[in-house]
């Protein structure tokens, strides 16, 4: 009798903790389990705004999946996913095809653009190790490029954000923290320097704690961050943006515009067939599609409502790691025949928001607020935990934020 096979795809927080679940809690005999990603590492989404400012190796953000999943027990492929075709189970890779009796999709996210008009050919977004690593080789040379150009070009040295969100804010407090070191680099004058945060809502990180939002803002705005709250991202050019507050427009003239404003689940989710709401699938409370059995959905590609407030919860890290766990034990029930399908509810522990390498702010242990040095030790804490679950002490002693009290 042949072992029915499981497919897992994409090695981000909900693939690769699903896929470590599962070798953990199925047997030799009990299936096959392959995990397939365009990368040989995974790679912690959460410290990526970081890397994009320069204040953080990319190297220490990349796990080598070699180095957390027994491949005695997972087959693992590298390759890139096209399409899926759930009717046939079946996944068209670039390379190759393959087929399945259980599928878990963990895709990830793309940004959205929302329509902006040149967005797509003009900004940046903080999507993956490559885009984080982009953003700041081309900062930095726009700010070699200041001193070697003729007349005042401030345009170099202006970087906008679009989105004043939990990306939007956390890469912010990274830059301005990296500012300095870049000026004493390049010999640019520090007054030259703009770091604008773009928001179309009228605050920042929008429902979160207002005192904490306040203090957020009071202290970004003490390093030199002007905010543009209540102000629409028109349009992208070559030479910088157009923004829009009370119908009247203004131009700022940049060469660095990052946009982090929004996410939505990958577009092959939607261009497969499966029911989705902005590219995310309203999955059941089991984690599988409304309308196939044997596929589920973690992470970025899934979408599940809060029955008290009707309203999807934000995609984060920590919902995709405790879906890992729900899709595990689910899965396990289906290959055995079993039928004690757990349903799925996110825990939230708590969150913070980093505001550069000392300073945060977070609601955590029943809406106990952190501010400053404490908060941002909190996120630390929560990162090395993290990498405990993934790998052990061994990947926290490799990978880990140790120097959380410096």
């Amino acid at each position: 009798m042949n072992k029915p096979s499981i497919v897992v795809l994409g090695a981000g927080y909900g693939g690769i903790m699903t896929t470590i679940k599962l070798q953990k809690i199925i047997g030799d005999n009990e299936a096959d389990i392959t995990l397939v990603n365009k990368h040989d590492y995974h790679y912690q989404t959460t410290w990526l705004h970081e890397n994009a400012a320069g204040t953080l190796h990319h190297d220490r953000t990349r796990i080598p999946i070699k180095d957390v999943v027994d491949f005695n027990r997972v087959n693992f492929l590298q390759d890139t996913v096209e399409s899926i075709d759930p009717d046939n189970k079946k996944v068209v890779l670039e390379d190759g095809e393959l087929t399945y009796d259980y599928l878990v999709i963990g895709l990830g996210f793309e940004s959205a653009t929302f329509g902006i008009e040149g967005l797509k050919e003009h900004a940046f977004s903080i999507n993956n190790i490559n885009s984080a690593r982009l953003i700041r080789d081309h900062i930095e040379y726009n700010f070699a490029q200041y001193n070697n150009e003729e007349g005042d070009r401030q345009d170099l040295v202006t970087i906008v954000v679009g989105g004043a969100g939990f990306t939007g804010i956390e890469f912010v407090g990274e830059v301005v923290n990296r500012v300095p070191e870049l000026c004493q680099e390049y010999d640019v004058d520090p007054s030259k320097v703009r770091v604008i945060n773009v928001e179309a809502g009228p605050t920042a990180l929008a429902g979160f704690d207002e005192e904490l939002v306040e203090y957020a803002m009071n202290r970004l705005e003490e390093k030199g961050v002007e905010f543009r709250l209540g102000t629409m991202l028109k349009k992208c050019t070559e030479d910088g943006i157009i923004v829009e507050k009370d119908d009247e427009q203004e131009e700022i003239k940049t060469k660095n515009i990052v946009w982090a404003a929004g996410v939505r689940g990958n577009s092959i989710v939607e261009e497969s067939g499966f029911e989705v709401s902005r590219g995310r699938v309203p999955v059941r409370d089991d984690l599988r599609t409304p309308d196939y059995d044997d596929v589920f959905v973690a992470g970025d590609c899934a979408v599940i409502f809060n029955k008290e407030t009707d309203k999807p919860y934000p995609p984060t890290a920590q919902i995709a790691m405790q879906m890992a766990d729900t899709i595990g034990h689910n899965l396990k029930q289906l290959i055995n025949g079993g039928e004690e399908f757990e349903s799925f509810t996110p825990d939230i522990k708590g969150t913070v928001a980093s505001l550069g390498h000392t300073d945060a702010i977070g609601v955590v242990f029943d809406d106990k607020k952190l501010y400053g040095r404490s908060a941002s030790i909190m996120k630390k804490v929560i990162d090395n935990r993290y990498l405990v679950k993934l790998g052990g002490v061994g990947l926290l002693l490799k990978k880990g934020k140790l120097d959380m009290y410096r």
